[in-house]
């Protein structure tokens, strides 16, 4: 199944800060628990699909999420509520990882990776280590799930954030090899052959 999803491919991929903001060995294990891109075909939506109609299959479809996410990810929860100074905000998902100690909170984007969704994300960290994290858990990371990104503006934007945060893209459509994309027929040439066919069959029923 890794060989499949081309899991090696995808693992430690993802943009991330880690590095400069978190101590070594953890800076390097949450480096690898990250990929680039999560791949979502389970979840059987489509490529407009928004992110709240994202967010809810995802915790339908919790344990395929949990194993695309790889080992030691333990869901906390969907749209949990932080009190900051009497304001509401509600974090997308929430998790803790078992083997870094330390929450993971998870921020979908349904569009293209733009530089002010760090700052959102950011805010959600300091909240959760202020408000849940224990004394012995490690800093809170975060990792923003966008359908893409330009990679260079991700790495300035992750340069001088003093939060640990990944950004990575998501698929919620497999798409095909290229050898595959060039050998299959196209749309009109799959509606020619319809249309051809059905001809056909008006002429034998006469």
């Amino acid at each position: 199944m890794q060989i499949e999803t081309r899991l090696l491919e995808r693992s430690d991929k993802a943009v991330s800060n880690f590095d400069s903001q978190l101590p070594k060995p953890q800076s390097d294990l949450a480096r690898e628990s990250l990929k680039d891109p999560y791949r979502f075909d389970f979840l059987g939506l489509t490529l407009d699909a928004q992110e709240r109609e994202i967010e809810n299959a995802l915790v339908k479809h919790v344990t395929d999420f949990l194993l695309e996410l790889g080992a030691g990810f333990a869901f906390v929860g969907q749209q949990v509520l932080l009190d900051v100074g009497g304001d509401e905000f509600f974090i997308d998902l929430l998790f803790y990882h078992l083997k870094l100690r330390c929450y993971v909170v998870i921020e979908l984007k349904a569009g293209k990776f733009k530089p002010e969704h760090l700052g959102q994300l950011s805010f959600y960290l300091t909240a959760v280590d202020a408000q849940l994290k224990h004394p012995q858990d490690g800093p809170t990371i975060g990792l923003l799930l966008c359908k893409s990104k330009n990679k260079v503006v991700a790495e300035y934007a992750l340069r001088d954030n003093a939060r640990p945060i990944g950004v990575a893209e998501y698929q919620l459509v497999e798409s095909l090899p290229a050898e595959l994309q060039t050998s299959l027929p196209s749309i009109e040439q799959i509606e020619r052959e319809l249309a051809s066919d059905d001809a056909f069959m008006e002429d034998e029923s006469q």
